[in-house]
């Protein structure tokens, strides 16, 4: 375990745009295995969190507690990809280790939240699932609050 569960950053490239070579910059997001890699961290609040206080796992929204990890990890990373795609767009704290829309809430997923509790969600009546954010085909997905720099809080979906 790497304390990580993804990280986005950028790529420089080089290309051919009218048979001039330009340099220009891509912007990358990976995440990880949340099932083999660190599951107390990456795959939370769908596995026993690996630090703080023990708390209720709950059940993963699509069955798979892993992808639902990724689904989470991915959203946060996409928010940090958007909004600080070069290092120099927004985040809070130092540029060395910056605070970012998604990383500045973590464990925040519904109101009321706190370490070791993800906050009231919705819940499923069929699966018992936790969820805060209804996709087509009536899929369900918890995804993680951002923060609002309006209102210097974390906002969720749900």
């Amino acid at each position: 375990c790497r304390a990580r569960c993804g990280n986005h950053g950028i790529v420089p490239s080089l290309s051919k745009i009218n048979g001039k070579s330009s340099s220009s910059r891509s912007v990358y997001v990976w995440v990880g295995n949340s099932e083999t890699q660190c599951p107390g961290l990456c795959e939370w609040p769908f596995h026993q969190a690996a630090n703080g206080p023990p708390s209720p796992v709950l059940v993963a929204p699509n069955g798979d507690a892993a992808m639902d990890g990724v689904v989470i990890n991915l959203a946060s990373l996409l928010a940090g990809a958007v909004t600080n795609p070069f290092g120099d767009g927004y985040f809070q704290g130092p540029k060395e280790a910056p605070l970012e829309a998604g990383s500045a809430c973590p464990g925040v997923f519904g109101k009321g939240s706190h370490p070791g509790f993800a906050g009231d969600l919705l819940k499923d009546d069929k699966s018992g699932a936790s969820y805060n954010a209804n996709g087509i085909k009536g899929r369900k997905f918890l995804v993680p609050g951002l923060f609002d720099p309006a209102t210097s809080t974390c906002s969720t979906v749900g």
